[in-house]
């Protein structure tokens, strides 16, 4: 892994959000990288529960004031700069009044989701992916973690195919337990659609559930991680039945299974 470069993109990390599997998962696997001599850089939403002064996020004006067009309306973007202490990795948030200011990550205080996780998602997809243009950072590897991710394999694929930058990234995708029930907006479709991406690509956004959410970043995906020993079986069939590289949940748990998989299988 020495010199390769990973991207890690997930909706929750440690220490900023609570212990998760998927936090720490998005945690560890850059880690596991940077201790085998890889370069890695991770995105996150700045939700406004995390504490900017304990953890010392700084706004980095050169990467912020880009607005970005969502459903045909311009959303200002702005990027902050965190560094993990003792570990020498640098997390970048991802932030916007509209979207991330409320102190909560994906769910109200009900328990409900919130009704435009559909944008945000369309947000954080679009805002992560042209700061990495910005940075002039060209992955070898873009690990998502949890489905809030799952919009990128398909914009990577399709909003942006002909950005250089990304041309020879592999896409790596993390399945974790099934944590919503229902279904996001049902204007989600429409809303990716007004991106100019064809309404077959979209087909499993018309009901979007966990499993479609799923499934849409598998199809895109060049390998994926069942990273949750509760991940719905039906998800690691169509993972399966999509003939690309996979890691069995026992195998993530292993440092060396994970920089195996990636160093045999990605990119390979």
């Amino acid at each position: 892994m020495k010199d390769k470069k990973v991207l890690n993109i997930s909706s929750e990390v440690v220490p900023y959000l609570p212990q998760t599997n998927q936090a720490i998962n998005s945690f560890k696997t850059p880690k596991i990288i940077n201790d085998h001599g890889g370069q890695t850089r991770i995105f996150m939403p700045r939700y406004g529960l995390i504490n900017e002064r304990r953890h010392q996020l700084h706004e980095v004006i050169r990467l912020s004031g880009m607005n970005l067009v969502i459903n045909d309306v311009d959303m200002p973007l702005i990027i902050k700069v965190a560094s993990i202490p003792k570990e020498r990795m640098q997390v970048y948030f991802i932030d916007n009044e509209e979207y991330f200011k409320r102190r909560a990550v994906l769910i109200d205080e009900n328990q409900k989701l919130f009704a435009d996780n559909d944008e945000r998602m369309i947000f954080f997809t679009k805002g992560v992916l042209e700061t990495v243009k910005k940075l002039n950072w060209s992955p070898d590897i873009i690990h998502l973690h949890g489905w809030f991710t799952s919009l990128f394999p398909l914009y990577l694929n399709t909003y942006y195919k002909d950005e250089p930058i990304f041309a020879d990234s592999k896409i790596v995708t993390s399945v974790y337990a099934q944590d919503f029930e229902g279904v996001l907006s049902d204007q989600f479709h429409q809303k990716v659609a007004f991106d100019g991406i064809s309404d077959e690509l979209i087909e499993p956004l018309k009901n979007p559930s966990f499993e479609n959410l799923e499934q849409l970043s598998l199809n895109f995906s060049d390998g994926y991680i069942i990273a949750d020993g509760e991940t719905p079986k039906s998800i690691e069939k169509y993972s399966k039945e999509k003939q690309i590289p996979g890691l069995n949940y026992q195998e993530s748990q292993n440092e060396n299974g994970i920089v195996q998989f990636y160093t045999n299988h990605i990119l390979k």
